[in-house]
């Protein structure tokens, strides 16, 4: 299975009332960071590496995790300023090598068949391909408009114009298209905002699948609060 990299790097500032002492991917679910949640499940889909993506207090991921987690190899890519979520994936980039990757979200768990998401991927050729859940919250997600083959006609310029669709935070990427797009290293850039919209604008290949599993984002109080429910 391929390499995952999760972009762990956030300030985490609209959960700081409840989660004020930590990293927002380390804030604690039923007692465990919810990073352990995350990478367990990736663990079982068959991930056997991680790059984590990391900034914000980033000492306290690294001597909780240290160089290995359930006998997996975890590389770091430290961001020395902040480089918002598209400039920390061109930063992990280069720890992750040529072949297509998952990217996760350090702050939201979503229920992917990692396999059937990799497939769907090396099946159309894509770029990227993007895992949806269907959502009534348009100011929160990006929204994403589907064409019938599966192709994204259409991404949302802003987090009220919902799609279809919206973004599940879990990607399969090709580094070689991503690195072929012309994107500044070491610059603050967003991948929601920024990169997904300008490779789309570019004609690169956009797919997404609509995905059935479990949904929860811990950035805002009132899910991480409904998250310590759902996750073990």
């Amino acid at each position: 299975m391929t390499c995952a990299i999760i972009l762990a790097g956030g300030l985490g500032t609209r959960l700081r009332a409840v989660v004020p002492d930590r990293p927002k991917p380390m804030a604690l679910v039923n007692g465990r960071p919810f990073l352990v949640h995350l990478m367990d499940y990736w663990l079982a889909q068959g991930v056997k590496r991680f790059v984590l993506s990391v900034g914000y207090q980033h000492d306290m991921i690294q001597q909780f995790f240290g160089a290995h987690y359930q006998g997996v190899k975890l590389d770091y890519a430290i961001e020395e300023t902040p480089l918002g979520t598209g400039g920390g994936l061109l930063h992990a980039m280069h720890g992750a090598g040529d072949a297509a990757c998952l990217v996760l979200n350090g702050d939201s768990f979503f229920a992917v068949e990692a396999r059937s998401l990799l497939d769907a991927h090396a099946g159309r050729h894509a770029a990227w391909t993007m895992s949806l859940f269907r959502a009534g919250e348009a100011s929160r997600y990006m929204g994403v408009k589907l064409g019938t083959d599966g192709r994204i006609d259409n991404l949302a310029t802003g987090r009220g114009e919902i799609g279809d669709h919206a973004n599940g935070g879990v990607y399969v990427v090709d580094p070689a298209a991503i690195r072929g797009c012309g994107f500044p290293a070491g610059e603050k850039l967003s991948l929601e905002d920024e990169m997904l919209p300008l490779m789309h604008k570019q004609g690169q290949p956009l797919y997404g699948r609509e995905c059935a599993g479990i949904f929860i984002d811990i950035g805002v109080p009132a899910d991480y609060r409904r998250a310590q429910e759902i996750l073990p």
